[in-house]
């Protein structure tokens, strides 16, 4: 495998101005993976309650929004093993190979959602197809993400890793933002049996557009420098990545583990829970909930770039420190605004609650590449990855609606918040690297 020769000699204006090109085509191609996968997600969370008595018996209702949010938890626990054999193939054959599949993957499972007949139609085989689909988006999505960070990572110029990162963030925010608007359109526009007969369908088809879209940015542009290099010749390449990443880098797979778990319970109680406690608890129209969220969300995406040049600039531990702060001091503080009811309080509380997001999105983001060495980096950080944050994330909205069920009150879930904060704060101050100076290709963690 060779490098794609340059245009312009280093260094000179013309070589400067292609290689910025090529990392804005790496940061499209790469994110519009994370924007696919998220709109769907996003779109089957706030949707959840509509979906519900389409694949479940209508007799419980609460019961059926509890099963339609666990098909999400029991499908992100094959994560783990999509990721792995994912990774394995990334490491193998290349970063742009992969992330071609997987986008198809992705698309095709999505929109194959909306035409799934429901319960009163084939009984119980429409949750188990529902299952089904949910578990070959979980095993793909499992590569996916950290594939395209670890994509955009190898392009990105060494002291604006976390800038450049920050977009793959970015991306994941922008598809649940299009999820929940797409999700609030569908409800406003199909109210009714409309919606729960045929209307929820029609956002899980836009997948399809969607991912050709991403099959034709990732056409198009070259694997990764970074990748090219430390593979050079096909000599370098790891012949069992996945062997010699748990060989090697057990340690920085432990310390991300550490740090993602919390991300996974602040971000998926925010995107995916709270609109529908809004609704269901605190009896907010669900239109209002949807959009106080959207606004929150809106809100954050601008601020995740400025977060990444300021994790540029100080490191990556002071900002993770003070985003596990930040979860343990103001959860509790978003929840008691909500409580107020109102449209406004809503999106009080949620601009609230992305103080914290602010401190820790975009950063552990950048430590999922940064943590790993080049020669096993897909293989590692799937493993990882996939281990805390992707679990966590699946079984978030299922715990916090169970929590809040059992303990009739939402600061039972910053109970759960809390102590993986704790957790991120030990793991963060006594066994984490700092990784915003350091080499892609090298082990951060010797010996």
């Amino acid at each position: 495998m060779s490098a794609v020769a340059p245009a312009a000699a280093v260094g000179t204006p013309g070589a400067d101005t292609e290689k910025r090109n090529a990392i804005r085509r790496a940061i499209g191609a790469g994110s519009i993976g994370n924007f696919v996968e998220q709109f769907d997600y996003g779109l089957y969370g706030y949707m959840a309650p509509v979906l519900a008595p389409a694949f479940f018996p209508d007799s419980d209702p609460a019961v059926a929004v509890l099963s339609t949010y666990a098909i999400i938890a029991i499908a992100c626990l094959f994560r783990p093993l999509g990721g792995t054999l994912v990774g394995r193939w990334g490491d193998r054959v290349g970063r742009k190979k992969t992330l071609l599949w997987t986008i198809v993957l992705m698309g095709v499972a999505t929109a194959l959602i909306g035409v799934l007949p429901t319960y009163q139609q084939i009984g119980i085989l429409a949750p188990l197809l529902l299952l089904l689909l949910r578990v070959v988006q979980g095993m793909v999505s499992g590569g996916e993400y950290v594939g395209a960070v670890a994509f955009i990572v190898e392009w990105a110029e060494p002291n604006r890793r976390g800038y450049y990162a920050s977009y793959a963030s970015n991306s994941c925010f922008l598809g649940i933002l299009a999820g929940a608007g797409t999700a609030a359109l569908t409800s406003w526009l199909f109210e009714g049996p409309s919606l729960d007969s045929w209307g929820w369908r029609i956002p899980f088809l836009l997948a399809l557009p969607l991912s050709a879209v991403g099959i034709w940015l990732r056409r198009h542009i070259e694997e990764s420098p970074e990748f090219v290099r430390a593979t050079e010749g096909g000599t370098s390449v790891v012949k069992a990545p996945i062997r010699e990443a748990l060989r090697t880098q057990w340690r920085p797979m432990l310390v991300f583990c550490g740090v993602s778990v919390m991300l996974a319970i602040l971000s998926y109680s925010w995107v995916t829970f709270y609109p529908e406690y809004l609704t269901g608890t605190l009896g907010l129209p669900r239109w209002m909930a949807l959009t106080s969220n959207a606004i929150s969300i809106a809100v954050l995406i601008p601020l995740l770039p400025l977060a990444g040049i300021l994790s540029d600039r100080i490191g990556r531990k002071p900002m993770l420190i003070a985003g596990a702060v930040a979860c343990i001091v103001l959860v509790p503080l978003a929840f008691r605004v909500g409580e107020g009811g109102t449209f406004g309080t809503a999106v009080a509380s949620q601009l609230i609650y992305i103080v914290p997001e602010f401190f820790l999105t975009g950063i552990v983001t950048v430590c999922t590449a940064e943590l790993f060495a080049t020669r096993t980096r897909f293989s590692a950080s799937a493993i990882a990855y996939n281990s805390s944050f992707s679990i966590f994330m699946g079984i978030t909205p299922f715990v916090a609606a169970l929590l809040v069920s059992s303990f009739d009150t939402i600061y039972a879930v910053w109970v759960y918040l809390a102590a993986a904060a704790v957790m991120a704060l030990v793991v963060v101050s006594a066994f984490m690297t700092e990784t915003y100076r350091s080499h892609l290709g090298a082990d951060k963690f010797p010996g």
